[in-house]
């Protein structure tokens, strides 16, 4: 049989060949060197660092739309325990009303067992019969309208208990709405958070250093006065959270997200907001930018899906993206959808 070996290769051969492959593989590391973990080979720091943005943007999104199932899981756990309540009051009264029917039926049953004609003629005392004929008849109308009023109260009680179940239902689905954003902001800060560790520690602080800001140092904040002494009340407690964390679906007050920021802020006034930057925007009277005050609402994207507080020169102080600390950041670092005056 012959042989299926390869001739040997001369000493020329071998070595071209090591010469080679020593090439290739020092241009396959050096690219791998230049290629962050978990991003895309032709991705460059800039790029990775927009895909981030975009992750935290829709981060956002998904929170405030977590925020908004959350808060309408918490407004339906309070009707159903209404509910519930009512339920309960309405079968307590019925139960009192087939009691005070039962006594009745009872004594209209022991006193007119006998034809009342032939009472009256076997009474010894035909006036005092009639008295207490008259009693019958009125315990006879009482009787009919308190059955009425059972039944009115029963039709009652039956449309409660249906509306219960129906809350129940409902709460049911918004949990699981709740639990669906949450799902998906944890899905998308965990791939922006891999992109992140991608990038090398010089990138990671430019990235925290310029996002959203473009600004490599931030002025302080202006001293224009609030428009109301709520509004100067809401940005004192703002400016108070100067470097607490961002944590989403938190309002305060050790962590935040962007709307819960905000809420907590003007909580500290007196003045209650609904939990989302989309109801927020619409929480008071909407004025031009350029007539921003310090103390007004600043929503972001035509979503409304950020929010901030305008300072005054030019500035909000907002909680911006995990990772990032409650700070003061340009007006502009995004588009402006609505100013917000409380």
């Amino acid at each position: 049989m012959g042989s299926h070996r390869r001739p040997a290769l001369s000493g020329l051969d071998r070595s071209t060949r090591v010469t080679v492959l020593s090439a290739a593989a020092a241009t396959a590391a050096a690219a791998l060197a230049a290629t962050p973990a978990g991003a895309a080979p032709q991705d460059t720091p800039a790029t990775t660092k927009a895909k981030v943005d975009r992750l935290f943007e829709e981060a956002e999104q998904a929170t405030e739309a977590y925020n908004k199932a959350d808060e309408r899981a918490d407004t339906l756990r309070e009707q159903v325990e209404r509910a519930k309540d009512s339920v309960a009051r309405g079968q307590e009264r019925i139960n009192t009303m087939r009691g005070a029917l039962g006594s009745l039926a009872g004594a209209q049953y022991r006193s007119g067992g006998i034809d009342p004609s032939v009472a009256l003629m076997l009474s010894s005392d035909p006036d005092g019969y009639l008295e207490k004929a008259a009693a019958l008849d009125r315990i006879s109308a009482r009787q009919a309208g308190e059955l009425t009023d059972l039944q009115k109260a029963q039709r009652s009680l039956a449309q409660e208990r249906t509306e219960a179940g129906r809350k129940l239902l409902e709460l049911e689905k918004s949990r699981t709405a709740v639990a669906r954003h949450k799902r998906s902001v944890e899905h998308k800060l965990a791939k922006a958070r891999k992109l992140l560790n991608s990038l090398s520690a010089r990138d990671r602080k430019e990235y925290d250093r310029t996002s959203r800001s473009g600004r490599d140092e931030m002025p302080g904040p202006g001293s224009a006065g609030p428009t109301s002494g709520r509004a100067a009340a809401a940005l004192a407690a703002a400016r108070s959270a100067i470097g607490r964390p961002y944590v989403w679906g938190a309002n305060g007050p050790s962590g935040f997200d962007c709307s819960g920021l905000t809420q907590w802020s003007y909580a500290q006034a007196g003045v209650g907001l609904p939990r989302t930057s989309q109801a927020q925007r619409y929480a008071g009277r909407q004025v031009p930018l350029s007539q921003a005050k310090p103390g007004d609402l600043v929503a972001y994207r035509d979503d409304a899906s950020h929010i901030g507080m305008y300072v005054g020169n030019g500035q909000v102080v907002h909680a911006p993206y995990p990772g990032a600390p409650v700070r003061y950041d340009p007006v502009g670092m995004m588009p402006v959808s609505s100013v917000t005056r409380i």
